[in-house]
């Protein structure tokens, strides 16, 4: 599987998806774990209220009250307040409000925050301010001791995070201590009892109420230190002394990070009013300095952005450096802004040319796994340079074609390097870590009018493609296009495969992703054709990720009977043969993939023409070894699984092993489906090169597999044996090289042109997940990626399935 992916910047509904191993995350309110700050003896959040200026509202802003329960003042100086959406989706990203000062002994903090257009009453004078517009219903509240904000989106998560000290959800927040506290509204706050208790349970500690907030000096609204006349300061009509290309500066971070910048000046280039929310700004007048960015994004957070595309404005906020995931660079932005719309309906500035000449060849520096946050950016050497140089500006580019077909969040993936190692059917390869293909982009669509068109892979765009600069941690730089080039339909066509002859025996391997009995019909008809049509029903196929019979459903199931049969009887339906099968239950929860899945491989065999040597005693903890017979080797079991005990296979599917007749002759074949790429850094990542760390694992597993592979032909040098399935790495990887070392195995993707080299794609790189290797005796063979998934917008499963067609010689089978 590629990168796992943790979340974005824009809305999605599900988080933390990690293709190839099957975990698919949704936030939903029932049955998830709280977020448990220690209980507090001293600094507590003691009210909230959201609903600030809002329908029906007396007091004209949101804000959020802290108190002191201790016996000494508690120090707020490096903390923050952070606000979470009650119902986050996968792009949300914590508001953050910075603290100073302290709370004295049984005190009062009081932070205000967004105002909205009712209320007649101000809030007391605010001990920290900041702009976070609160939902007035639903929401979470956190004490931060520090003012980085919070990367967690569920509550297991936050309770993982030891810097967080309090925090409370209300209505139906999904991050919330026990259980979230009922009952706000635009005319009721939740707030704490007098005596502050905190016993972790937001629904036991708080209660609604009419909003009471106090600041440190004990003021409450409409008493000293509330003005309800007071209109507000106006914002600045004039330019600050700071420009974005200061903001931006010649590095990966802004020099003025964590500083509040004053009456930025820039021309609206694009608003985004969806996931995360906020517009980009550009500065018509550029400096001298080509490393310098003159465009910057500008966070509102959940409130819609007030402006609009060609408006001029002077923008007032805190610089930070929002990192989207662990290990992925950071996105430069303006937080909590104010704007004063100076005039609209002002020409764009200029925007930047994106083409084959413009982008580097080279992707970026070399820091030996280090950091290149602060290495000074080279734009004419490095395409990570060259756009994060551009970071936020408008650009265009005319014309691409597709490598990465439009997938079911509306983006795209296009080349701007048509002859950029290019696959024969218009994708580009992955072909080394040195080269991970400088002229790939992502186009998402920020007019709803006009989206990003279903597209496939080859597909061809006519017409200009325009937007801002943005960065997030599923591609990295990308144009968030308020221009969209049109479509040209190349034609891309679902390959199928020839049928085996009489004397061939064709295996093939299928990754069906997380196949369960409550999938759509339509799956599993759709599964069903590529088995029957494109792969012309092979002899043997191999599956991966079939899941037990009530799929995600955690309770304890294990068999998955109903799945394969279901299955099955889709194949039939589709005019193929009725395949007898094969497989292991493994033990509940211990493989890894979508929790309560329990996925597994399993062989479809077609008895009328392969006979499948059963050999009892194989089940979830035995591991199956060779056995010496007079004519070669047998399996001790059949089916079995390689060394299941061993600390390789952690959370991960163990080899599925069986002993096939074909023609009187023995095959053994091994299905597997290795740990996936979770955990590792992304190709845009901020150390260079990245750090894969899964890649041990799968080195381990590889060297089970190789041992395995090599005791049977110890025992009879002629063994026909086939290693297959979802290997979850490249040909070129050490994982391959450590299953094929000692010549035991021939990886067949590397038999095959460089063109054509890939089962799978990802982030616009057709790259090599799925294998088939044969072993030194199986030597006349004729093999195949059938391509009928990756390629596509409309996908039965993200990988493409292969078959080897192979003619046997030699000894017939032991009994």
């Amino acid at each position: 599987m590629p990168i796992a992916r943790p979340s974005r910047s824009r809305s999605r509904t599900a988080a933390f998806a990690l293709i190839s191993t099957g975990i698919a995350t949704s936030v939903a309110l029932t049955g998830l774990p709280a977020a448990h700050a220690a209980p507090s003896s001293s600094a507590v959040v003691a009210e909230v209220y959201g609903g600030g200026g809002n329908s029906g509202a007396t007091l004209t802003n949101d804000f959020v009250e802290l108190a002191n329960a201790g016996t000494a003042p508690y120090n707020l100086s490096g903390y923050s307040v952070q606000y979470l959406p009650g119902s986050p989706s996968a792009s949300s990203k914590w508001g953050v409000t910075p603290l100073t000062g302290s709370i004295a002994p049984g005190g009062r903090f009081l932070v205000t925050e967004a105002a909205g257009t009712g209320g007649t009453t101000a809030l007391p004078a605010a001990d920290a301010s900041g702009n976070i517009a609160m939902s007035g219903t639903t929401g979470t509240i956190a004490l931060v001791s520090g003012t980085t904000p919070l990367t967690c989106l569920t509550a297991a998560d936050c309770a993982a995070d030891t810097r967080i000290v309090d925090v409370v959800g209300y209505g139906t927040a999904t991050v919330r201590e026990g259980s979230p506290v009922a009952g706000a509204s635009n005319t009721a706050s939740v707030s704490r009892a007098s005596s502050l208790a905190d016993t972790d349970n937001n629904a036991a500690d708080l209660t609604a109420g009419n909003p009471s907030p106090v600041n440190s000096a004990g003021q409450t609204p409409g008493g000293p230190g509330g003005d309800p006349g007071d209109p507000g300061d106006g914002g600045p009509t004039e330019p600050g002394t700071t420009r974005i290309h200061d903001i931006q500066g010649t590095t990966r971070v802004s020099p003025l990070k964590n500083q509040t910048v004053t009456g930025v000046p820039g021309i609206v280039t694009g608003v985004r009013t969806t996931g995360s929310k906020g517009y980009w700004i550009q500065d018509p007048d550029v400096d001298a300095d080509p490393r310098t960015s003159e465009g910057v994004f500008v966070y509102t957070g959940s409130a819609n952005p007030t402006v609009a595309v060609g408006d001029k404005v002077l923008v007032t906020g805190k610089v930070s450096e929002y990192y989207p995931a662990t290990g992925a660079q950071s996105l430069t932005e303006i937080t909590g802004p104010t704007a004063t719309v100076l005039s609209s309906g002002n020409t764009l500035p200029a925007a930047v040319r994106l083409d084959q000449a413009a982008v580097p060849d080279a992707y970026a520096p070399d820091a030996a796994g280090g950091s290149i946050e602060n290495l000074p950016l080279q734009p004419n050497v490095y395409a990570l340079d060259f756009y994060e140089a551009h970071e936020g500006e408008l650009a265009r580019f005319t014309g691409g074609r597709v490598v990465g077909g439009t997938n079911e969040y509306g983006e795209v993936w296009l080349t701007l390097k048509p002859n950029e190692n290019p696959s024969e059917r218009g994708g580009t390869v992955y072909g080394s870590y040195a080269q991970p293909n400088t002229g790939r982009i992502k186009v998402m669509s920020l007019n709803s009018g006009a989206p990003v068109p279903a597209a496939n892979v080859g597909d061809k765009f006519t017409g200009d493609t325009a937007g801002p600069i943005d960065y997030d941690s599923f591609g990295g730089y990308n144009v968030q296009a308020t221009t969209v080039g049109s479509r040209v339909d190349m034609g891309l066509k679902r390959e199928v495969t020839r049928k085996q002859k009489d004397a061939e025996l064709a295996v093939a391997t299928y990754n069906v992703e997380n196949l369960d009995p409550s999938d759509p019909a339509d799956k599993f008809a759709r599964l069903a054709e590529g088995v029957v049509t494109n792969l012309s029903s092979p002899d043997i196929v191999a599956l991966e990720e079939i899941q037990d019979n009530n799929g995600a459903v955690d309770d304890g199931t294990v068999a998955a009977d109903r799945t394969v049969s279901k299955f099955i009887d889709a194949i039939v339906a589709a005019g193929g043969p009725r395949y007898d099968w094969r497989s292991v239950d493994p033990t509940n929860d211990t493989d890894g993939g979508e929790p309560g899945g329990n996925i597994r491989q399993v062989f479809l065999f077609n008895p009328d023409r392969v006979v499948f040597k059963d050999r009892p005693g194989g089940d979830a903890g035995t591991a199956v070894a060779p056995v010496a017979t007079k004519k070669g080797v047998r399996l001790s079991v059949s089916p079995g699984r390689i060394d299941p005990t061993s600390s390789a296979w952690g959370s991960s599917r163990k080899p599925l092993v069986g002993e096939f007749e074909f023609n009187d002759k023995q095959v053994i074949v091994v299905a597997n489906h290795f740990n996936s790429k979770g955990g590792d850094e992304p190709l845009h990542a901020k150390n260079q090169q990245p750090n894969r760390s899964s890649e041990a694992q799968r080195k381990q597993q590889a060297t089970e597999v190789n041992t395995f592979v090599k005791s049977l032909l110890d025992v009879d040098k002629n063994a026909r044996v086939v290693v297959l399935g979802d290997l979850n790495d490249y040909e070129f990887s050490d994982a391959l090289s450590t299953l094929t070392s000692g010549g035991v195995l021939t990886d067949l993707l590397t038999t095959l042109p460089a063109e054509q080299r890939y089962t799978y794609v990802y982030e616009g790189n057709s790259q090599s997940l799925d294998h088939i290797l044969l072993s030194p005796d199986l030597r006349r063979y004729d093999y195949d990626v059938v391509h009928i998934n990756a390629e596509f917008a409309d996908q039965a499963s993200d990988h493409d399935p292969q078959i080897v067609r192979m003619r046997l010689s030699g000894a017939q089978a032991d009994d």
